[in-house]
Order: C-alpha cells, then structure tokens, then sequence
C-alpha cells in the first residue's frame, strides 16, 4: 500500500475499506481481495460478527439439544418409557469448544489474510466519500482512502427498552447466555420475537421455569396470526408462561431476584433475559459526512446495494431482514458491482426466514396482510400438519400448519408460511415457487412424495379453490 498526503493527516491508499466483518462485511472483503484488491476490514469486536459467536450458530446448538431432550420425552407416547437427565454442561461445553472457540476470532482472521485482506481492529469512520478514519484499539488513528470505495456492515446490538430500573440491574441479552455454564431455576424473558421465543423454548426444556412477557398483542408478531397461535399453545403445553399485551413499567434486581412490575401481574425470576428487538450501529460512523442521516430506521440502497457515492451498505443496517443469509447474499451483489460485473440485483420477493422453535416457523414472500395492503386481489389457503399423512403418523410434536397466500389475478403464490417439525427445509418448495412466479396450476400438478411434511402444501393449495388465471 503506499501513502500519500490526504487532506490534514497521512492517509493510506487502497481500494476498499470494508467496515463491519460480519458474515456479509467478511465475505465482501475475502471475495474483493480473492480477485486482486487492496482491501482493508476494519472490526472493533470479533471478526465473524454476532451469527458464529453470540447468535445463529450457538443458539442453534443449544436448540438441537434442548430439541432431543424433547423428542426423547416424546419417546414416551411412541416407543416406550424413557427417563430423562438435563446436562447443561454438555452444551455450554459444546458452545465453547465447537461454535465460538473460546470466544476467539483467529481463524475468521486467519481466512480474511490468507485472502489478502489487511485487518484492522477498531472503530471505523466515514470521513467524506471513499475516505475512513479507523481508531485503533491501542489509541492510534489511521485513515484509510478508498479508491473504488467503502463497504458499511456494523450490524446491530441488543436494544433494550427504557423500562425504569432496567439499566441498574444485571439482566442478560443474547450475548450473555452464550456464555452460560450453570442455568437459573427461573427466567424473565422480555420480548417474544424470534430470539426471546426460541431461547424461552430451549431453557425450559432444560428445566428453567420461564416466563415470556411481550408488549404486543402475540408473541412472534410478524409471522401469521396463526403461526403465532401454533407457538404460543405449545409453549403454554411445556409450561411456558406466556403473557401478551403486557406493558412492563418497572425491574428491579434484589438479593438475586428480578422483579418485573407490569400493568397487569408482577413477575419475580431469578435472571432477566431481554430479547426486545436490535438496535442499529449507524451512529458515531460518519454518516452526516457523506450527506447521509445517522437518525434513519434502515440504510436506503438500490438495487446494487449502493449507498452513496462509492458507497455499499449490506446486512441488518439496510432493514432487508436481520439474517445472515440476507447480509452474504447482499455481499454477493456488492462484489459483482465493484468489480464491474454485470451481476445479480437486489430482490426481496421472495425472502425467506425461519426461527427455530420447535416445531420451526418458516414464512417467504408476503403476509396475508401485507398482501392486502398491497392491493392484491388475495386468496389464501390452509392446511393443518396435524390432520396430514406425515403429521398423523408422527403424533408427538405434530403440531403445525401451511398457509399460502395467492395473488388471484395473476395465478401465482405472493407468500406462505410453515409450522412445522423441520418447517425451515418445508419452506424451500414455497420459496422456489414464490421467487420464480410458478402458476398455482403447475403446483397442483406435482407430485408431492407420500408419507412427508411437505406433501401438507398441496393439501393448503386445494383450499386455495379456484383462481381466475388459471
């Protein structure tokens, strides 16, 4: 790299500076570095991001163990009597060794330079179009000059609401129960989206008393009501304490206990989970200085994830959808559009997404709601995975359902969801059928394999009943 005079201080020329190295601000930097750029990723936490260390990968962990712990127990109605031993250790061990290597970022690191890529760990800054300011963490700056531009990807922290007390007490967010050895007897959970809803499911199975407290009227409030209403009832049957439409108006912490004031009960546990949703990390980053609004609920882009003047924005700060699946594939087209590559556009008909409580919630493309208020002339269908073929032979941990939802002028589906023992792998049918626009009279003409979960689509298709373009 050479250096040059820039504006007051040195300055660093390259050709990208890439800040945030989570999944999609990684795999930016490896593929542009891989094809012959001078590319700087600048990380003030772990290189990897939230999803390997404090996010999908750990919490899945503790979900596939928390899940056979459940399907022994099922064992019970099917097979036979069978007892039980929780062993937490097994999984924090597992957590530990396997998922996160003690919490170390070396072979994310090891990758990155193998590639070419020059890691600078701390706090990266806009400075104007192409140019960054990087504060290290021993206290010294460097300022780095993009000639083809910068990549932003610095994700999202847990948010935690302005609940009076809450901030005096030593509650958990998601980062701190990746670290857990030792489990609490009783747990507050504050929040019933994905992450509250499926660690909530994964440490009572393990034999915490746990109550979930969600402000709004159901707990996993994007999904269908009716997937909501699958999940709740489960929850409820594993002694799940579930209360909706809760305004919490006070915590306080006191010789080991968490007291939850709401405006109905008080909850008292002995460790409080908040799981209230993500903040974005857009402030302190320079934005003002490339005519953006550090105060905007989501990074504005186009089609090839431009930002700004030789400027890309991937992964949760865009708003497209906080998983790690969306942040690479936007990594994807940053790639193609930096190296001048006729690439792929941006398109979010058809994104999918699954949380994985047990059975797991998978949706693509539209609600039934979002497509009526996209005027579409809508026609939905049902299924129950309970009175299938497959969810009549599997009994225990049955429970589920498919809904489709059709634009009926155009004979396509817009959007489904799917509850469901492995809904995430059910959903990949829809989400094919949902991205490539196949007439509803084409899905009906399949041959859906006999006894599977899957084959509970076609039943949700028949109740379509007939649409006008086919």
């Amino acid at each position: 790299m050479s250096e040059q005079q820039a504006g007051s201080g040195k300055s660093e020329q390259v050709d990208v500076v890439v800040i945030g190295l989570g999944p999609g601000g990684e795999y930016t930097a490896q593929k542009l570095a891989e094809a012959g750029l001078s590319v700087v990723g600048v990380e003030r936490d772990l290189v990897g991001g939230e999803c390997p260390f404090h996010g999908c990968i750990p919490s899945k962990m503790m979900i596939r163990a928390a899940d056979a712990l459940a399907e022994a127990r099922r064992a019970t109605t099917l097979a036979g009597a069978v007892e039980v031993t929780p062993d937490w250790s097994l999984v924090a061990e597992r957590v530990d060794r396997q998922a996160t290597s003690h919490w170390d970022d070396s072979s994310h690191v090891t990758r990155l330079e193998d590639a070419g890529v020059r890691v600078v760990r701390g706090q990266g800054r806009l400075d104007g179009p192409g140019r960054v300011v990087v504060e290290e963490r021993d206290g010294h700056t460097r300022t780095f000059v993009a000639s083809r531009g910068v990549v932003l990807n610095t994700g999202t922290a847990p948010a935690v609401p302005p609940v009076e007390g809450l901030a005096d007490t030593p509650y958990w967010t998601n980062r701190e129960v990746m670290h857990l050895t030792e489990l609490p007897r009783s747990l507050a959970v504050l929040g019933g989206g994905p992450i509250g809803a499926e660690l909530a499911q994964a440490l009572a199975r393990f034999g915490v008393e746990v109550t979930v407290l969600e402000m709004a009227p159901r707990i996993l409030g994007p999904v269908e009501p009716e997937a909501s209403a699958v999940i709740t009832d489960v929850f409820e049957r594993e002694g799940i304490t579930v209360l909706t439409g809760v305004e919490v108006r006070r915590v306080s912490h006191d010789h080991d206990t968490f007291r939850i004031e709401t405006d109905g009960p008080v909850v008292e546990a002995d460790r409080l989970l908040v799981a209230a949703g993500r903040r974005l990390h857009l402030h302190g980053l320079g934005l003002e200085t490339v005519g953006l609004d550090p105060d905007v609920r989501a990074l504005a882009t186009d089609d090839r994830q431009r930002a700004g003047e030789r400027l890309w924005a991937v992964g949760d700060i865009t708003g497209k959808g906080q998983f790690t699946h969306v942040s690479m594939y936007q990594g994807e087209i940053v790639v193609d559009d930096v190296l001048g590559r006729d690439g792929r556009r941006a398109d979010y008909r058809a994104l999918s997404w699954v949380t994985f409580t047990d059975p797991e919630v998978a949706a693509v493309g539209m609600s039934e709601r979002q497509a009526r208020e996209a005027g579409l002339t809508v026609r939905v269908g049902h299924a129950d995975i309970p009175e299938s073929s497959r969810g009549w032979i599997h009994q225990a941990g049955n429970e589920g359902i498919v809904k489709v939802v059709a634009d009926a002028d155009r004979g396509i589906l817009v959007g489904a969801t799917v509850v469901s023992p492995a809904g995430g792998e059910v959903i990949g049918l829809l989400a094919t059928a949902i991205h490539a626009e196949v007439p509803v009279s084409t899905l009906r003409g399949m041959h859906f394999a006999y006894p599977t979960f899957h084959r509970t689509i076609e039943s949700a298709l028949d109740d379509l009943g007939d649409l006008g373009s086919e």
